[in-house]
């Protein structure tokens, strides 16, 4: 099958746009006859036609239609290009922001809310593993990853770590969990605990904790998704152990209370950005590089 040719592509771009035969011809330098000619080779390429004439007008087919919406991406993207290239920063007002899903929502609004009041500015948020996430930032589909754990590439060439906050641990549920008596010994070891899974630092921390107390955990549930243990703490499941930042809503209204706060644990929240040489506009608005 041969290939697309592009100056076709091109010139029906301006005679979509145009609506006109001859108004196009002009722009583009062209004598009308050349002009159809090379129409006509690119509707013999893509086996349809993708004008009919109203009058003295050309108007777009449906597929007319459709080779038009992808025309206008590809030249965008040439331009974008161009742009960057040519200009040291992106052209489209576009960033591509991944997020780990163990992640507070409540922080991730927060941090982007610089991005979020902006006209000019459209955010594309991805939730994902943190491996997953960091595959995609290195290979520069994603300019820059939230996280609350550090990669095991934190060392590698051109990996940015910054550093953005530091947040408490509490042990939080609903009232019927958390009464005001008890010791955070007993607490932890009588009552249902829903636990981060895996050997990130969170749960390597209370591990720890667990063994200075001498205690074995009842756990309830072990969850790596922060929407799902907030799910799980509102349902009375067990008590969780997680910045009150990322249930503030529903500790002002009462409906979840923090029964203790646990001593030297904290969430660190990080953003992942790579060393570019045409670094992303938008990433300044967020204190990055």
């Amino acid at each position: 099958m041969s290939a697309l040719n592009y100056h076709h592509l091109r010139y029906f771009h301006r005679v979509a746009h145009e609506g006109h035969l001859t108004r196009a011809a002009e722009q583009l330098h062209l004598s009308q006859s050349a002009l159809s000619a090379q129409i006509r080779q690119l509707e013999d390429r893509l086996g349809v036609a993708l004008f009919i004439r109203q009058g003295r007008r050309l108007v777009l087919t449906e597929a007319g239609e459709m080779a038009l919406t992808h025309a206008n991406a590809i030249f965008s993207a040439g331009d974008e290009l161009l742009a960057t290239l040519e200009h040291g920063q992106a052209a489209s007002g576009i960033i591509r922001i991944g997020a780990v899903a163990t992640l507070s929502r409540n922080f991730q609004m927060t941090f982007l809310e610089p991005l979020f009041s902006r006209t000019d500015t459209q955010v594309e948020l991805r939730s994902g593993t943190l491996g997953a996430l960091m595959r995609d930032l290195l290979e520069l589909r994603l300019d820059v990853v939230l996280s609350n754990e550090l990669p095991f590439a934190e060392h590698a060439p051109g990996l940015c770590v910054h550093t953005l906050n530091e947040q408490p641990i509490g042990l939080i549920g609903t009232p019927a969990l958390t009464p005001p008596a008890k010791d955070l010994g007993r607490l932890l070891a009588e009552t249902p605990l829903i636990l981060p899974t895996g050997d990130g630092a969170l749960r390597a921390g209370l591990e720890a904790l667990f063994a200075r107390l001498a205690i074995t955990p009842r756990i309830a549930a072990e969850v790596d998704d922060m929407a799902m243990t907030r799910l799980l703490v509102r349902a009375g499941l067990g008590l969780a152990p997680i910045p009150p930042v990322v249930v503030r809503d529903e500790l002002d209204t009462g409906v979840l209370h923090e029964a203790a706060r646990l001593p030297n644990l904290f969430e660190r929240f990080h953003a992942l950005t790579v060393h570019r040489q045409y670094p992303h506009p938008l990433l300044t608005p967020l204190g990055l590089r």
